[in-house]
C-alpha cells in the first residue's frame, strides 16, 4: 500500500496519491465542523486536547454530560409549558376573603368559562405547530446546541413577562403563549442533530430517552411546586420561579455542550474516536435541495412514525393540560393535593422512559431482537394498555382506582418512546432533525385540538362528560398500536442509503500524552477482564489507513464494545485502497 501524501491542515484525510480533499472528505469535514488532520492531536481553536484523565469527573464520558444536559434542558422545556396548567385553576378558582367585620366573602379573580380556559391552554401549540419543521432544516443546517438553548432560553424569558400578560386579558396571555410555543417549537427537532453527531449507533435509544425523560420529570416537578406556590405565595410567583430556572440552565448548556464531539475542548481521545468509529453516516450530510420530499412522504414507515406520535401526544396532552381540572371537579382535591397527584403519573413515566431505553438497547447489542421488532414491540405494547387503563378510568368513579389507572395509563407511554421518537435515526440519519420537526408538528395538533375537544365535552363538570374524554384517548391509541405494527420499520431506507464512511486513525494521530493514557486505560480494563474471568482480548490494531470509504457492507450492530469499531482485513484494507486509486 502506497505511503498516505502528506496531509493538508483543513483536511480530513487524503486517499493515498491524492492531494486534493475528496466529496466525502469534504463531506466528512463539514459533519465535524474541524480541521480533522490536526485535530487529533490540535484542537481548531489551537489548544491541544487533554489526554485521558484518570479522575472522577475525567472519567464521565461527555455523551453522557450532554445527554444530562439536555436531559435538564427537557425538563424546563416541560415546566415552561405546564405551569400555565396549575396556574390557570388558581387563577379563576373562588378564594375567600376575610374582611374586618368578621365576614368572609368568595370572590374569582378571572371569570374564564371552560371554552376559554380550552382557548388558552392550547394557544401554546399554535406557536409551537410552527416553528417545528423550520426547526429541523435549521438544525440540519446550522446545529443543534443554538437553536435547542436559545429556544429554552426565549420561552424563559418570556414566561417572566407572563403574570403581566395575564392582567392584560386573556387574549394578551394567548399573545404570549403563541410566541413562547415558536421559540419551543425549535427544541425537538433540534436535539436529533446533537444525537446525530453524539450518539454511537447502539447508544441511541438509551441517550436519547435518558434527555426525553427530563420532559416528564420536570412535569413530575412542576406540578406540585406550582400547587404550593399558587396556594401559599401566589400564581405570580410561579411564572418567575420557572423563568428564571430556565436562564439558568441556558448558561450551563451554552458553556458545557458542543455541537459535535470533534469541538469539544475537553473530550478525551478515547471517547473521541470510539465516537468517531461507530458513528456511521449513513447518505452523507443532508444537502439543501437534496431531500427526497416526495420519497419521505410516501413512506410507510415515515408515515408509522408520524401517527405514532399524534396518538401518543393525544392521551398525554389531554392528561397534561387537563388532569388538574378533572382531579378537582370530579374528587374535590384543593390546589396541593392535586398539584402532587396530577404529578405521579410522569414521574412513573419518566422512570419507564429511562429503563425502557436502556432495555430496548440491550436487546439490539445482544442480537436478541432486531431494531425493528424492539421498535414495534415497545411502541406497540405502550399503546395497548394505556387503552385499556384510560378505558377503566372511564368505569370508575372510585378516587384511588381512577388515580392508580391514569397513573399506569401515563406511565407507561413512556415504553413508546423508545419506539416512534428514536425511530427517525434508524430509518434516516442525517435527515433525523427534518423528520423529527415533521413527526413533532404533526404531534403538536393534539395540544392545540385536545383542550378545546374537552372544553366542549365538559361544560357542567360531570363524571359522565369526562368519560367521553377517556374514551376518545383509548380509541386513538388503539388506532396507533395498528397502523405502527403494520408499517413501522427499524432499517435505513432506501431514499435514505448512501456510501458508509468511518474515521480510522492511525497512531502517528496521537500525542504522546494520549498514548500513555490510552495504554493505561487498556491495561486496568485488562485487569478487570481478568478479575471477572474474562479472557477475552480485543485486536486494537488500527488500519494503515486513515479514512475508509465502505458500501454498506458493515453491520453497525458489529459496534457494540466501548471502544471497538469494525475492522478490516488486510486482503480488504488493499482492495479499498486500489478501488479508491
Amino acid at each position: 500500500m502506497a505511503e498516505p501524501a502528506d496531509k493538508p491542515e483543513g483536511s480530513l484525510t487524503e486517499s493515498p496519491d491524492a492531494t486534493e480533499e475528496s466529496p466525502e472528505e469534504m463531506e466528512m469535514n463539514e459533519i465535524f465542523q474541524e480541521k480533522p488532520a490536526s485535530s487529533h492531536a490540535i484542537h481548531p481553536d489551537g489548544n491541544e486536547r487533554p489526554p485521558i484523565s484518570h479522575g472522577v469527573f475525567g472519567k464521565i464520558p461527555k455523551r453522557y454530560i450532554v445527554a444530562f444536559m439536555a436531559f435538564l434542558g427537557f425538563c424546563n422545556v416541560y415546566m415552561l409549558r405546564v405551569n400555565l396548567s396549575v396556574a390557570i385553576v388558581a387563577m379563576v378558582s373562588n378564594m375567600s376573603v376575610e374582611h374586618e367585620d368578621g365576614t368572609v366573602t368568595y370572590i374569582q379573580e378571572f371569570y374564564w368559562d371552560s371554552k376559554l380556559q380550552g382557548m388558552v391552554l392550547g394557544s401554546f401549540f399554535y406557536g409551537y405547530i410552527v416553528t417545528q419543521i423550520p426547526g429541523g432544516w435549521l438544525a440540519t443546517k446550522f446545529g443543534g446546541k443554538v437553536l435547542f438553548g436559545g429556544g429554552i432560553a426565549m420561552t424563559a424569558l418570556l414566561t417572566l413577562f407572563t403574570p403581566l400578560a395575564i392582567r392584560g386579558g386573556a387574549y394578551t396571555l394567548m399573545g404570549v403563549r403563541i410566541v413562547e410555543g415558536l421559540f419551543e417549537g425549535v427544541t425537538y427537532p433540534s436535539i436529533h442533530a446533537i444525537w446525530k453527531n453524539w450518539a454511537p449507533p447502539l447508544e441511541r435509544s438509551q441517550l436519547a430517552t435518558a434527555a426525553f425523560s427530563g420532559s416528564y420529570v420536570g412535569t413530575f416537578l412542576c406540578l406540585p411546586i406550582c400547587g404550593v406556590l399558587a396556594e401559599h405565595v401566589g400564581w405570580p410567583s410561579i411564572f418567575y420561579v420557572f423563568g428564571a430556572l430556565g436562564l439558568v440552565w441556558f448558561v450551563g448548556w451554552w458553556f458545557i455542550v458542543t455541537d459535535s464531539p470533534a469541538t469539544h475542548s475537553t473530550i478525551s481521545y478515547q471517547e473521541l474516536e470510539y465516537i468517531r468509529q461507530t458513528i456511521i453516516v449513513e447518505g452523507g450530510v443532508a444537502k439543501e435541495g437534496a431531500i427526497p420530499w416526495k420519497k419521505v412522504l410516501t413512506s410507510g414507515p415515515v408515515w408509522a412514525i408520524l401517527v405514532a406520535h399524534f396518538c401518543e401526544n393525544w392521551g398525554f396532552y389531554t392528561m397534561l393540560t387537563s388532569l388538574p381540572l378533572f382531579l378537582q371537579q370530579i374528587f374535590h382535591y384543593d390546589l396541593d393535593e392535586d398539584g402532587v397527584l396530577s404529578a405521579v403519573p410522569y414521574l412513573v413515566m419518566a422512570v419507564v422512559v429511562m429503563g425502557s431505553g436502556q432495555l430496548a438497547d440491550f436487546l439490539r447489542q445482544r442480537q436478541l431482537l432486531s431494531t425493528t421488532a424492539v421498535r414495534k414491540i415497545f411502541n406497540c405494547t405502550a399503546f395497548v394498555i394505556q387503552a385499556i387503563f384510560m378505558t377503566a378510568v372511564a368505569f370508575t368513579h372510585d378516587a384511588v382506582a381512577a388515580i392508580s389507572c391514569l397513573t399506569v395509563a401515563i406511565g407507561v407511554g413512556g415504553l413508546a418512546w423508545s419506539g416512534f421518537s428514536v425511530n427517525h435515526l434508524d430509518i434516516a440519519p442525517q435527515y433525523a432533525s427534518l423528520l423529527m420537526g415533521v413527526s413533532n408538528c404533526i404531534a403538536t395538533i393534539p395540544g392545540i385540538v385536545s383542550p378545546s375537544v374537552v372544553g366542549q365535552l365538559v361544560q357542567h363538570k360531570l363524571a359522565t362528560e369526562w368519560e367521553m374524554v377517556f374514551f376518545i384517548a383509548a380509541g386513538v391509541y388503539l388506532f396507533g398500536a395498528i397502523i405502527y405494527a403494520v408499517f413501522a420499520s427499524g432499517e435505513l431506507q432506501p431514499w435514505a442509503e448512501g456510501s458508509v464512511q468511518y474515521v480510522l486513525c492511525s497512531d502517528e494521530d496521537y500525542s504522546e500524552a494520549d498514548k500513555e493514557g490510552m495504554i493505561q486505560d487498556e491495561e486496568e480494563e485488562e485487569d478487570v477482564r481478568r478479575e471477572t474471568g474474562d479472557g477475552k482480548e480485543d485486536d486494537k490494531e488500527t488500519s494503515d489507513s486513515d479514512f475508509v470509504n465502505l458500501e454498506n457492507e458493515t453491520d453497525p450492530e458489529d459496534m457494540v464494545e466501548y471502544g471497538t469499531a469494525p475492522k478490516m482485513t488486510e486482503e480488504e484494507a488493499n482492495q479499498s485502497s486500489e478501488e479508491e486509486i
